[in-house]
């Protein structure tokens, strides 16, 4: 990526030298131009400066030498960042990280924002940022044309200040926004709670908590309910994986339907695992026989020591197609999986997974289908 502070060599993460996707896009490069312009006007880029939202340590890997902090709800962001600065002799600690779960600095001169596919997501990072956003702070978005909305502006506009966009560039757009600390802001709505529908198996009834950008916020998906009513439900499951857990409600049936199995939440985004953590509290009194891990799937996992993973696989990286992260619960699942154990999934039928898992496992049957989504399961010979 060649930018005003100079070329660096970035990767995603997990690397895959068969990912065709790049670390960076035309928003990145836009944002770092219009900074260099601003220092040569004299615009001080100094203080302290809060980068959000940075998809692969782009952003923060160019503008290491101002010792910017990081805002991610990523895991796998934080460790492309890392593993950025590593190859390009950065020294580690020019860089301070932080999660949507962490409290955010409590002053922030430069606030530089990589706009999320979340609304959601923006309006409570935007909540919780601008107590410490001062009428000097520089204040800049950027995305591409498709991730920017009126709604986008608006949300600026509301919580920090008057908002504008820049001429877009390479199909990129900037937003540019004028603190207002006289701004009467409204309360964070987030975490949303609400009631599951009846129907669904034990959880029905049941409350969720959905912090900020978990994937349906506001109902339960036509997916995840398809799932609940057709889970393998009674005692002896055993050591159970709610793999991608979201806001947990699959692990939670799981626990309700036997106090003695051991459920473990994984995903990559802190904000599911914090979800899912408060919904499985709202819900178990077994408290104590769950575990909530943000990671990359299934890798801290010790091999064959699970007996049943679970898991509705995501089939986009941001705004790309692509089944890689699906391919890695997979293989992690087989990984993972005692001889005997079994991995179920939930699916759109077009997605093909009957073909990747019998390729893992050597073999697939299908639980239940309907017009849209099926449910497999391989098991470990």
């Amino acid at each position: 990526m060649a930018t005003p502070w100079g070329e660096h060599e970035l990767a995603r993460f997990p690397e895959d030298p068969r990912e065709r996707l790049r670390a960076w896009d035309a928003s990145d490069t836009y944002l770092l131009r219009h900074l260099a312009e601003l220092a040569g006007r004299g615009q001080p880029l100094d203080g302290t400066v809060v980068v959000v939202g940075d998809r692969w340590g782009a952003l923060v890997t160019a503008l290491h030498t101002l010792r910017p902090v990081q805002i991610t709800d990523s895991f796998l962001a934080r460790e492309a960042t890392r593993s950025n600065l590593a190859r390009g002799g950065v020294d580690a600690d020019s860089v301070r990280l932080l999660t949507t779960q962490d409290p955010p600095p409590a002053r922030i001169d430069v606030l530089l924002i990589r706009v999320p596919k979340s609304l959601a997501l923006l309006e409570d990072q935007l909540l919780r940022l601008a107590p410490g956003v001062h009428e000097g702070t520089v204040v800049v978005g950027t995305g591409m044309v498709k991730e920017i909305h009126t709604s986008t502006l608006k949300l600026f506009e509301r919580i920090l200040g008057p908002t504008r966009t820049s001429l877009a560039e390479k199909k990129a757009r900037l937003i540019f926004c004028e603190p207002d600390p006289a701004l009467t802001r409204p309360k964070n709505p987030w975490p949303h709670t609400y009631a599951l529908p009846d129907g669904i198996g034990p959880v029905s009834g049941r409350t969720v908590v959905n912090h900020a950008g978990v994937f349906c916020a506001e109902r339960l998906d036509i997916g995840t309910r398809f799932f609940l009513q057709h889970l393998p439900y009674g005692p002896g499951a055993g050591q159970v994986v709610d793999l991608g857990c979201g806001n947990g409600v699959v692990g939670t049936a799981m626990a309700l339907a036997d106090p003695e199995a051991e459920v473990l939440f994984v995903d990559e985004s802190y904000q599911a695992v914090a979800s899912a953590e408060a919904t499985y509290q709202a819900n178990s009194k077994s408290v104590g026989k769950a575990e909530f891990c943000v990671g990359d799937g299934l890798t801290g996992v010790p091999p064959a020591s699970v007996d049943l993973v679970l898991s509705n696989p995501p089939f986009h990286s941001h705004q790309a197609t692509t089944d890689a992260t699906a391919w890695r619960m997979f293989t992690g699942a087989r990984r993972s999986l005692r001889p005997g154990g079994e991995l179920w999934v939930v699916g759109n039928r077009h997605l093909g997974y009957h073909v990747k898992l019998r390729r893992l496992f050597g073999n697939s049957q299908v639980v239940a289908s309907d017009a849209k989504f099926v449910i497999l399961k391989a098991v470990k010979r």
